[in-house]
């Protein structure tokens, strides 16, 4: 089997040394450096906290490349599992649990599009998007995926090659409403177009 490709990022040089340096010996991974970083199949984002540059940059290794990411953290409060979530994350551990062989688990984990989540976090991960589905997203009329139905049934049609015309006949939409969802859809999820939107809703399962 080849090895997965890793990448590591960090804020502080001595935590990249550190798991680098755990995980360069073991001949599952291939740690590579800044300048190869976009071919990395995992990226492992190491930070002290979950904060806003924590974050910010999870989704940017989302929806920069195909790379999956991990997330070491020092701390996790219970608050946070939501956030990472959401900003694509497949893989979390705690600093403190990171050893070799976890770490070489969780990352094996993401490569093939699978979730790891510290087992004591797991329950209160499901509680809180249960909650969150429950009162804040449902009454609203949108899933978790935060599509609309009416936005995965205007994709599914662009993704079998309709036009707005087509796709606002089969609806029984106005055209107008037709171009108002895909912008939507568009402008709330950064996508550059139509076509960007069908790629994500396909990669990310939601149609």
């Amino acid at each position: 089997m080849e090895p997965i490709t890793v990448h590591v990022h960090a804020w502080d040089p001595i935590s990249a040394a550190g798991v680098v340096s755990e995980l360069r010996p073991r001949p599952e991974v291939r740690v590579v450096g800044v300048q190869d970083a976009d071919r990395a199949a995992v990226v492992v984002v190491v930070a002290d906290s979950v904060d806003d540059e924590a974050l910010k940059l999870l989704r940017v290794v989302q929806r920069q490349g195909t790379a999956r990411s991990v997330l070491v953290a020092g701390r996790l409060e219970e608050g946070d599992l939501v956030k990472i979530v959401e900003t694509g994350v497949v893989g979390i551990a705690r600093r403190c649990e990171a050893t070799p062989d976890r770490l070489i688990t969780v990352i094996t984990a993401a490569a093939s599009g699978e979730g790891s989540v510290p087992p004591d976090l797991l329950g209160r991960l499901l509680e809180q998007v249960g909650r969150l589905q429950r009162h804040v997203l449902g009454p609203r009329g949108i899933m978790f995926t935060g599509l609309a139905p009416r936005e995965v049934d205007v994709l599914r049609l662009l993704a079998d090659g309709l036009d707005t015309a087509e796709i606002a006949r089969r609806l029984a939409y106005s055209e107008r409403t037709v171009k108002n969802v895909v912008h939507d859809v568009t402008t709330r999820l950064q996508l550059r177009n139509r076509s960007h939107a069908v790629a994500y809703a396909l990669r990310e399962g939601l149609i």
